[in-house]
């Protein structure tokens, strides 16, 4: 019998991102109930079979919906049917100051993620983002003007977290779910126009493609992946440069060329205390002026109650009050 396209590519997929675990070794996937993580499950147990990992399948209730711990209980019930040697469900408190429903959401989740790979010794936490998610971030960071960065998208790999589908449509996420058998939850906030992401993902992209042609995600993504390599050398150099001016010196900063010398402000910015989700470029081109349009400025004020100070030939960090 032969394996649908779609089944392949997710299983293609994993067995590509966790070539480098050993045998023995645990796997955490990320499990919302979703077609996506649904796909990413079955085939990460497929894997398993030959590679010798351990799976390990962890839900997390938000508590943001009605019903959301029975839900959570269904996804348990569903991941040990498919074969995950253990399962997890993990309930967190989603409150960040400073931050909206969704992202600190995903902080929350990140976080108990987290604990949990420490917990059971896991080599990797894979996430169901697909291609088209990529595409959506892309989107979005060019419509908000949010920089290089942003335009490279979610990385496919950080601390032990791995995104393996972000070469993955999601139309073959919810192909391989139907083909395998296995039902998948809608979550009702990817249909609620509310949420700017599902305006770009219902009306957004659909017109990108009619407009330009098909094809228009995985242009966005592989966009972002060449992006990624320019924006990690960049980011590689200002983490060394920022070594020998922790102390912000003004003659030093002004030495460095301006993507440079803006990297490491927002260092200095994030080693201080300020928030990486509210600290903006407007920010970091303030404490800029300091160093190039110096006429006396007072200070600037940065989010996490920070202000920014040109005192003595150098810039100072200190908190408000």
């Amino acid at each position: 019998m032969t394996l649908h396209p779609a089944v392949a590519a997710v299983r293609v997929a994993v067995r590509r991102a966790l070539a480098d675990v050993d045998p023995g070794r645990t796997v955490v996937v990320a499990c919302s109930g979703g077609a996506d993580s649904l796909a990413l499950l079955a085939a990460t147990v497929f894997e398993a079979r030959r590679a010798g990992w351990r799976v390990v399948g962890a839900t997390v209730d938000h508590g943001l919906q009605p019903g959301s711990a029975d839900h959570a209980a269904r996804v348990v019930e569903q991941m040990a049917a498919l074969g995950a040697d253990e399962t997890l469900a993990a309930t967190v408190h989603v409150e960040a100051a400073g931050l909206g429903p969704e992202a600190a959401a995903r902080r929350a989740r990140y976080a108990v993620l987290g604990e949990i790979a420490g917990r059971v010794g896991a080599a990797a936490v894979l996430l169901g983002h697909t291609r088209d998610d990529q595409a959506e971030t892309v989107l979005l960071g060019l419509a908000r003007g949010s920089g290089g960065r942003s335009l490279a998208g979610m990385r496919r790999a950080f601390d032990r977290f791995v995104r393996p589908l972000l070469d993955v449509s999601r139309a073959d996420t919810v192909t391989a779910c139907q083909v395998e058998g296995i039902a998948f939850w809608d979550d009702p906030h990817n249909d609620d126009p509310g949420y700017t992401r599902v305006r770009v993902r219902r009306t957004v992209l659909p017109v990108l493609e009619e407009q330009l042609g098909p094809g228009v995600a995985a242009t966005l993504a592989r966009t972002a992946d060449q992006l990624r390599d320019d924006m990690d050398l960049l980011d590689d150099v200002a983490e060394t440069a920022y070594a020998g001016l922790r102390d912000l010196p003004v003659d030093g900063l002004l030495a460095q060329p301006t993507p440079l010398r803006r990297r490491v402000l927002r260092l200095a910015a994030l080693a201080a205390g300020a928030p990486g989700a509210a600290l903006f470029h407007e920010h970091v081109l303030a404490m800029d002026a300091l160093l190039t349009d110096w006429h006396g400025q007072k200070w600037v004020d940065l989010p996490g109650h920070l202000r920014c100070r040109r005192v003595d030939g150098r810039l100072r960090l200190d908190r408000d009050g």
